[in-house]
């Protein structure tokens, strides 16, 4: 039996060997190779880091190694296709792309493991629904980042089977853990009102008039 977090870290771990053995299998060491190897090396580094500072309590449960490999590993693996692609491929990618990957790179990383961060050290000192920071106007910031991460991935492997990876995990994971996420939340004092002026994954920009407000 090994806890989930292991599996995932485990996909993250590989990130960089992964990569580099595409690189040196198809002898691809184009800027834009390097520049992929930065952006998700540095996105695995980063999310290890963040595993032992401040660990998501669900990854806490322990399942079997092969449950583990063929329900969390193997479903991961699966966002390896970006950087063998853009390997294999030698795509030709416009300078354009390379800048909107980036870009929403970037705002990515920085929703995903800030609201991380503020879900963590929020919980510790007070449960209950947290409403402000990142969580103003979407209820689920941390997912919206991590699509955006892996969406700036596949823009810059250009190549679409990356796009239908992540549209298979958005559908299969995210919307489903968002919606569980929801029915768990049902029972806390003024999430109702908090649903109605938040959007599940996507910001609600309309103006938020109870915004900011933490309750127990």
């Amino acid at each position: 039996m090994k806890p989930t977090g292991f599996f995932i870290d485990l996909h993250k771990i590989l990130v960089i060997p992964v990569t580099v053995a595409a690189m040196l299998t198809f002898a691809n060491y184009s800027t834009v190779m390097w520049l992929y190897l930065a952006m998700h090396g540095t996105y695995a580094i980063l999310w290890l880091i963040k595993g032992r500072t401040y660990p998501d309590q669900r990854f806490a449960e322990r399942v079997a190694i092969w449950i583990g490999i063929v329900f969390v590993f193997l479903p991961l693996a699966g966002y390896y296709a970006a950087p063998i692609l853009l390997a294999w491929l030698h795509p030709n990618v416009p300078g354009w792309a390379v800048a909107l990957g980036v870009s929403i790179f970037t705002f990515g990383i920085f929703l995903h493991y800030v609201s991380d961060a503020q879900k963590y050290y929020t919980l510790q000192v007070r449960p209950g629904l947290i409403e402000n920071g990142l969580f103003t106007r979407t209820r689920n910031p941390n997912y919206l980042g991590e699509i955006l991460t892996y969406l700036g991935f596949a823009i810059i492997s250009w190549n679409p089977i990356p796009f239908v990876v992540n549209a298979a995990w958005i559908f299969g994971f995210f919307v489903r853990n968002m919606i569980k996420k929801d029915q768990s939340m049902a029972h806390h004092l003024g999430f109702a009102a908090y649903q109605a002026r938040t959007g599940m994954l996507v910001p609600r920009l309309r103006p938020a008039s109870q915004a900011g407000r933490q309750q127990a």
